[in-house]
């Protein structure tokens, strides 16, 4: 690629997103700390969710903080080896197992790559061994992520820290695609975004890779782990607790559907406009399996049992979050791939392009982002209310979504220009109709 050419197709980033580098800055240091935080402040080690005599905890964070002795206990050896197999496990599975190979969104060379689809067999695998160590050695001999959590999210942070450096370094080399909000030129910035657009080893995409397989499979063990445990505590698998299966049933049924429609993926922000750098690297690996597995976790200690109508009440909301989900993006996937088998009315912008102003996406311009934040409710309702920590998920999702319909919002504009404020009129609701 000439240089000519390498600066058309990578031109410099001239706005910032997250408030620029000393958000990024903040924010890459506020990810870990917060995944720590959310153990400390919320289990069994620290007396209770939340810890018992609060207007202490400055003092004893403080103390913590001062002694050598607590941050030697953040390492776990034993973990970290078991959190780097496993992330070689999901290594070994991508390249052996078979799968389908699927093309992406046309890129600016004009080139399109190709990505190896077998996400779903890896969860497949991954449940196999894992069901056939409890089957064979009991629940006990699971339970180990429960006694590790410490050194295993210290694994995760290390892992993250790792890629994002070796991603940053190789976006340097001549030849590579940047991402279009990644190219700064000012390294706090750029490392938290991602220079490159989507950096590979050879046809390992690592991007897609860490979107799926090690922090989304992992996130299901975690919890299949705190079942684990509490079965262990309760006298065995039978006298789980009934909010404990709403949780497993509801987070690896959602973590299932999103590795079986492994596809729909290559089509999100995530994938065609993000760079891969510490923002996507600490999120898939560490943010995702240790703290949205937090009620799971709670659940061990505080063990709820709702009786038969409460745990029908959340498996509605749940059941009607999922239908909304699921409704909204198969219209859109069958819109998108020319089927329109519900006769779904749509708005021409001047480009070509059509929008659904029908249907769920009449309804609001992001209504499967309502399906998810049903569904993250519906996870938290099985901890009761003894606890606003255990609501710590959907509150920060829904800040998430937000933030993403917003920044959606943005590339539309950019992307239709009037024919955008056109269509906002036809569709004025972003996520949650006749509410926002």
């Amino acid at each position: 690629m000439s240089s000519k050419k390498a600066v058309e197709l990578n031109p410099r980033t001239t706005t910032y997103e997250f408030l620029g580098p000393p958000g990024a800055l903040f924010i890459s240091m506020a990810v870990p700390i917060t995944t720590y935080a959310l153990y400390f402040g919320c289990s069994e080690h620290s007396g209770g969710c939340p810890p018992p005599n609060l207007s202490t905890i400055p003092d004893r964070v403080s103390l913590a903080l001062s002694d050598s002795q607590w941050w030697k206990g953040l390492w776990d050896t034993k973990a970290t080896v078991i959190y780097f197999a496993w992330y070689a496990f999901c290594v070994v599975a991508w390249a052996i197992l078979p799968g389908a190979t699927i093309e992406g969104t046309t890129l600016r060379t004009g080139e399109k790559k190709k990505y190896k689809i077998n996400a779903f067999s890896t969860f497949l695998l991954a449940l196999g061994i894992t069901f056939g160590i409890i089957y064979r050695y009991g629940p006990g001999a699971f339970t180990f992520f429960y006694e590790r959590w410490v050194g295993f999210v210290t694994a995760s942070v290390l892992m993250s820290l790792l890629q994002a450096i070796f991603v940053h370094v190789m976006s340097f080399h001549e030849g590579k695609l940047l991402a279009l909000g990644g190219n700064s030129g000012n390294f706090i910035y750029d490392f938290y975004i991602g220079r490159e657009l989507n950096p590979s080893i050879g046809s390992f995409d690592i991007k897609s890779f860490n979107e799926l397989r090690p922090g989304l499979i992992l996130w299901a063990l975690i919890d299949i782990s705190m079942a684990c445990e509490q079965a262990v505590r309760r006298g065995g698998l039978g006298n789980v607790s009934d909010s404990m299966w709403l949780v497993l049933l509801f987070q690896i049924g959602y973590i299932a559907d999103g590795l079986y429609n492994e596809p729909a993926i290559f089509t999100t922000m995530d994938i065609t406009t993000d760079g891969f750098g510490f923002m996507l690297s600490i999120g898939d690996l560490s943010w995702v399996p240790f703290v949205y597995s937090l009620q799971a976790r709670y659940l061990v200690f505080n063990q709820n049992d709702l009786g038969p109508v409460v745990s029908a009440a959340v498996f509605l909301v749940n059941a009607a979050g999922y239908y909304i989900f699921r409704a909204a993006n198969g219209e859109k996937n069958d819109f998108r791939n020319g089927r329109n088998p519900k006769n779904l009315q749509y708005f021409t912008t001047e480009s070509g392009r059509k929008l659904l102003t029908s249907g769920w996406w009449g309804a609001s311009r992001h209504p499967n982002y309502f399906g998810d934040l049903l569904m993250a409710l519906a996870w938290s309702l099985p901890t009761g209310f003894d606890t606003p920590i255990t609501y710590f998920y959907v509150t920060y999702f829904l800040v998430l979504l937000i933030h993403r319909q917003r920044r959606d919002d943005e590339n539309c504009e950019k992307k239709y220009g009037k024919d955008w404020d056109k269509y906002k009129k036809l569709v004025p609701y972003r996520i949650i109709p006749c509410v926002y």
